[in-house]
């Protein structure tokens, strides 16, 4: 088993919490690492029919099987449990009782909400970082790693990742989608997720999407937002600070699996992702997701933004936290040139006094400390991550 970072927070926030909720996509790894976590807990998952029968049908008696607690894998299918747990905890006055996991966050977070609020620590797990599986990044190109993205099953199984990330979104529209919305046309649905994966690293226009795939903005709003809750998209949102210029208001698009969004796009090979218009933007993708994954890692809330101005002025990625602010350029290329580095120093010029570190995470091979900004490698990205 590859040994996640978040075990870590995931076993802190139990010395210090009746209820440990860990949500993030199917298939991300969060039953392995509840198991191993907690070995000595009993294990239950709703997804099993009769087990979520028993849930749904009498809460009080499936509770009362695991008087020490359990670990209930997929709790979003019984919904009312929450309130039964929290009677529980409240009761017991013990820490990590519960140690819930789900794949729908708005379903979760509106239930822990109502229910559980003051007495759930909440994790985030998005599939493997790349600093969790460095001795399969050593054997691999960057195209390479944009094809086959970061789903634990991929490397574990040593699956193909064409075929196994197909069966992951039938299995996600088939089972997922349906139980959040009631679409009656499936194929419409794939087809704007397809168009999503095009728009990758892009300003979201919703308007554009709508009217490809045939459907309303408002539509298209609500389609947005279960591909959200479910963790198939991100949004990132624009830097919110006022500099009396046009700023971009829309949030850039990206996929929480770089290697799902270049499934979708119907890219199978390194050769074909090499002069694939999109490299740029999925390489984008793939970076953007890593400084998050630090974030979750750390329990932390998303601190990323970009920055864009009416002139087209850009920064990709914007960190920013107590100590200041890491604005970040990236760019596919393995060659540097010195345009790379326009809009961070545009961007500090309109920042000043404030302090700001730049830098330029890029496709090649080498780290160079220059005056416009740090040159990162996208092998070598743990060096910047620990600034956030």
């Amino acid at each position: 088993m590859i040994q996640r970072r978040i075990q870590k927070k995931l076993l802190q926030f139990a010395k210090q919490y009746p209820v440990v909720m860990l949500t993030g996509p199917r298939q991300s790894g969060k039953t392995t690492l509840c198991k191993a976590a907690f070995p000595d807990k009993p294990y239950v998952s709703l997804e099993n029919p009769d087990n979520r029968e028993y849930a749904l049908s009498d809460p009080r008696g499936f509770l009362a099987q695991y008087p020490d607690g359990a670990v209930i894998d997929e709790a979003q299918r019984a919904p009312d449990l929450f309130s039964y747990i929290q009677e529980i905890v409240d009761g017991s006055k013990k820490k990590g009782q519960f140690i819930l996991t789900g794949s729908q966050n708005f379903q979760l977070i509106n239930k822990i909400t109502q229910s559980l609020a003051g007495r759930t620590a909440i994790l985030k797990l998005l599939p493997f970082a790349m600093n969790e599986i460095k001795p399969f990044i050593k054997k691999m190109s960057v195209d390479e790693l944009l094809i086959k993205g970061f789903y634990p099953r991929i490397y574990d199984e040593k699956l193909d990742p064409h075929q196994a990330l197909s069966f992951y979104f039938e299995t996600y529209v088939e089972r997922d989608v349906r139980s959040l919305l009631r679409i009656k046309d499936l194929s419409s649905f794939q087809k704007f997720v397809r168009l999503c994966a095009g728009r990758a690293g892009q300003i979201l226009n919703l308007s554009s999407l709508g009217n490809e795939t045939g459907i309303s903005h408002t539509t298209a709003k609500e389609w947005i937002s279960i591909l959200e809750a479910s963790y198939i998209v991100f949004l990132l949102p624009p830097h919110h600070k006022n500099y009396n210029k046009r700023i971009t208001k829309a949030p850039k698009l990206y996929f929480y699996d770089v290697g799902l969004a270049t499934y979708l796009l119907g890219i199978e090979n390194a050769k074909q992702m090499k002069r694939d218009p999109l490299r740029g933007h999925l390489f984008e993708n793939l970076i953007v997701i890593e400084f998050l994954k630090k974030r979750f890692e750390d329990a932390e809330r998303s601190n990323l933004s970009f920055f864009r101005d009416s002139n087209k002025n850009e920064v990709d990625l914007i960190a920013q936290s107590g100590s200041g602010m890491l604005a970040v350029e990236i760019k596919s290329s393995q060659t540097i040139v010195q345009d790379f580095f326009k809009g961070l120093e545009y961007f500090e010029s309109l920042n000043k006094p404030d302090q700001i570190k730049k830098a330029l995470v890029y496709g090649g091979d080498q780290n160079q400390p220059r005056s416009a900004g740090q040159v990162v490698s996208w092998k070598n990205l743990d060096t910047l991550l620990e600034t956030i």
